[in-house]
């Protein structure tokens, strides 16, 4: 954690790149098996994370399939980025898992459905809204979450850069837990940049001169 913030990195497939990035002190490193994702993690790396937690990503599958990869991965968190139904989180929670609901956010209106979750998820991530499930690269306007008044803590993604950090420990909210950085940290998808993270790192900690963000 920095500054009290979790720091999930997203969307890794191969195990030398994972070794670095958990290496840099990351909290959780996600997978994504989402078929139509460029990061799709079609088989087991040769190595997983040992230190940081493994959140697996899902586009509305079926329950079978998120246990037996839960199962395969050694997952800690299950993330959905679907249109997972309230009573799908509940029986996944129900189950054991850690939930982590993540819904497309445009303009405020976009909040209105996020509170039918309340109590079936361990927590929310708020992303750019995108016909390809997250990963687009693109920031919205996250002074819409300042609307949110849900008892869920969450956390922020969604075109997050190495110079965020400025813009980043300028945003507050009450229940803001930490952020989920991914294709803008790649050298080609599914291959992160460990310099481009230790430089977001730095910045957070406020290790950098302000005029470098």
């Amino acid at each position: 954690m920095i500054n009290g913030k979790l720091i999930k990195v997203c969307g890794l497939c191969h195990g030398d790149n994972i070794r670095e990035v958990e290496q840099l002190g990351i909290d959780m490193i996600g997978f994504i098996f989402y078929p139509k994702s460029p990061r799709c993690l079609c088989e087991l790396p040769d190595y997983l994370p040992q230190t940081a937690r493994r959140v697996g990503v899902f586009v509305d599958v079926d329950k079978e399939t998120v246990q037996m990869l839960a199962d395969r991965f050694g997952l800690h968190y299950i993330q959905l980025h679907g249109k997972e139904s309230p009573h799908y989180c509940r029986a996944l929670q129900s189950a054991g898992w850690k939930v982590i609901k993540a819904f497309p956010m445009a303009t405020t209106n976009d909040l209105h459905t996020v509170y039918e979750y309340e109590g079936f998820c361990h927590s929310f991530l708020f992303d750019t809204k995108t016909e390809l499930r997250g990963g687009s690269g693109n920031q919205f306007d996250w002074s819409i979450l300042r609307m949110y008044t849900g008892k869920t803590p969450f956390m922020l993604s969604g075109g997050i850069n190495q110079y965020s950090a400025g813009a980043l420990l300028e945003f507050s909210h009450p229940r803001l837990i930490g952020y989920d950085i991914n294709s803008r940290f790649e050298t080609r998808p599914g291959m992160k940049d460990p310099e481009r993270i230790r430089f977001f790192l730095d910045g957070l900690r406020g290790n950098l001169h302000p005029a470098v963000y």
